[in-house]
């Protein structure tokens, strides 16, 4: 990215968080909300926040940027060259594990890593390689990371649980592997593709983990994309595709169409979930403009409608960022 382009970003969003660190701030207000992107303009993963209380009156709002991370200032991950293998973020999502929250993220460049936020240093991360184009990642109980990487074709379970740097796995074939998804519920590792969401069993030991297929559902619509779960409706997932988008229930073997205001903003989602406070849907998808035709400079809001742009970025996915995980570190 050109480097005269990171300032105007930085403006657009009112502050400019150092890689890893956070803002210190005041007491929040009762109702704020805040989401975590994937920016390919700054190279940069970063978390957002505005009020909620401005929602039904303002449909447009610039967000306030929290706390930020780039493997390109991540000493840690000199080794995995991230000037190449950071290229292109296209996920971030936050988990916790014993007590701590961690940002998992990968990058078409290669790079997958599991970011422990309040040190900003890798809990695991690997360069899978500049054409595989990585997609998804998920954390497991036991501390394995699952990737998808869709011009690869596959799942991977990593047994990460084994070291920063532990590269043994386990492999399903799937083509066009774009999501994956742990469900605590059934202990079923989720996986969406072009053609299906295949729930897979994790077998084995950690440090040899398996996967063996045991449920499989052809989905209603063509290129699969994201899959993430429905929190305000535990059990559930949000899988969206090129045509639409659905609720998935294991339980009944089913997809329930997702109706939004506008029937645009059903299509060629990037990403989608849902507050389980509000339950306000918030998704991301392309404006299929120049510079990244595959990226956005809005976040959309649904039910209800509206808006959160970032002048001068280029969002590839968008997901709430949970306050009941552990806090990110101050200043």
């Amino acid at each position: 990215m050109p480097s005269r382009a990171l300032p105007a970003l930085c403006a657009a969003l009112l502050l400019c968080a150092p890689a890893g660190r956070a803002y210190a701030s005041s007491a929040s207000p009762p109702s704020v909300a805040q989401v975590v992107v994937a920016d390919q303009a700054s190279r940069r993963v970063l978390v957002l926040e505005w009020s909620e209380e401005l929602t039904r009156s303002q449909q447009t709002q610039e967000p306030v940027l929290v706390w930020s991370w780039t493997a390109d200032r991540a000493s840690d991950l000199a080794d995995l060259h991230p000037e190449w293998s950071w290229t292109g973020p296209d996920e971030a999502k936050s988990r916790t594990l014993d007590g701590r929250r961690y940002l998992l993220t990968t990058a078409s460049g290669g790079l997958a890593a599991v970011v422990d936020t309040a040190t900003g240093r890798s809990r695991w991360a690997a360069d899978l390689g500049r054409d595989v184009n990585p997609h998804s990642i998920e954390l497991l109980p036991d501390g394995n990371v699952a990737v998808a990487a869709s011009a690869g074709g596959w799942v991977r379970l990593y047994a990460a649980s084994q070291g920063s740097r532990a590269t043994a796995h386990a492999t399903f074939r799937l083509a066009g592997a774009h999501g994956v998804s742990w469900d605590e519920r059934t202990g079923l590792l989720w996986v969406l593709g072009d053609d299906e969401l295949t729930g897979l069993r994790v077998g084995g030991a950690p440090d040899e983990p398996t996967l063996s297929a045991v449920r499989t559902a052809p989905l209603p619509g063509r290129g699969g994309h994201d899959l993430a779960p429905a929190l305000g409706a535990p059990g559930r997932f949000w899988v969206s595709s090129l045509t639409g988008l659905w609720q998935y229930d294991p339980a009944a073997d089913g997809f329930t169409a997702v109706r939004l205001a506008e029937p645009a903003d059903e299509r060629d989602v990037k990403s989608i979930g849902d507050d389980p406070g509000t339950g306000r849907l918030l998704t991301v998808r392309p404006d299929h403009r120049s510079p990244c035709d595959w990226c956005t400079s809005v976040i959309r809001l649904h039910r209800p409608e509206g808006a959160r742009t970032l002048r001068g970025a280029q969002l590839y996915k968008a997901r709430w960022w949970p306050a009941a995980a552990a806090p990110l570190p101050d200043e």
